[in-house]
């Protein structure tokens, strides 16, 4: 079991092209960290909001998949990407988190953005209400995707299922304090469950950027501001032990 995890973040803006994008996702996957994190939909960005996706929706096992593993696997990491995948409904596929490396998974976006005027669902299907935690280097890594950060039930689901850290890949929207409800809901996952939260966000002009790491006490481990940049940190356990023997909430609720 590794005492420290080595994060890498990439707040990378993807486009409208999914060969860019893969070739994009190639350069960012390189011996180093043992958890490399690319936000939602880079497989495929969004376009015009309210646009049409399905035709770009692939299985798992598709480019985007096919590349995720592959190379994590040359890199010796795991990959935490977002793309669009197949659904039962061909017209509204599902808003995925791809998981390559040693673990293998995918995550469904289950929250979706019918929020702040948008309407996801008309275009997404929302995944089943189940928490998805991987294995990364001995860390019990807790999934989930942007507008789940406003859902505290969640980030607590996969909490009691054992996650010491949250990924959270975003394509954040901007607006007025959009980038204060980031930071802090960031934040405050990472306070109440005495975990570390990831947040890796595409970056301005389009989304909000200011990707961050939280430790298990709201302490900021790294930070971006709006533009493109990458993050690395190194997530040790022992700080993740200490808070939570400093503060017990976990272990002190009563509902």
């Amino acid at each position: 079991m590794s005492e420290e995890l080595r994060v890498r973040v990439h707040q990378w803006a993807s486009g409208l092209d999914p060969e860019d994008n893969r070739v994009r996702l190639a350069e960012g996957v390189a011996p180093g960290a043992d958890l490399v994190v690319f936000p939602e939909a880079f497989a495929r960005d969004f376009g015009e909001a309210g646009s049409d996706v399905s035709p770009y929706a692939e299985p798992l096992d598709g480019p985007f998949g096919r590349a995720v593993s592959l190379l994590a696997d040359r890199a010796g990491c795991t990959v935490v990407a977002g793309m669009f995948e197949v659904a039962d409904d061909p017209d509204r596929p599902y808003n995925t988190l791809v998981v390559g490396g040693a673990s293998q998974a995918a995550y469904r976006k289950i929250h979706l953005y019918d929020s702040f005027g948008y309407r996801e669902s008309d275009r997404l299907t929302g995944g089943a209400a189940e928490p998805v935690v991987v294995d990364v280097a001995g860390w019990q890594v807790g999934l989930m995707t942007c507008y789940d950060l406003r859902f505290p039930e969640l980030a607590r689901r996969l909490v009691d299922a054992g996650a010491e850290v949250i990924v959270v890949p975003a394509a954040w929207l901007p607006g007025e304090r959009k980038v204060e409800h980031w930071r802090t809901l960031l934040a405050a996952r990472a306070i109440e469950n005495t975990c570390f939260v990831v947040g890796a966000g595409q970056p301005e002009p389009r989304y909000s950027g200011h990707s961050a790491v939280f430790g298990p006490l709201g302490e900021t481990l790294a930070a971006a501001d709006g533009a493109e940049e990458t993050l690395e940190v190194a997530l040790v356990r022992d700080d993740l032990l200490a808070a939570r023997r400093t503060n017990p909430s976990l272990a002190n609720r009563r509902l």
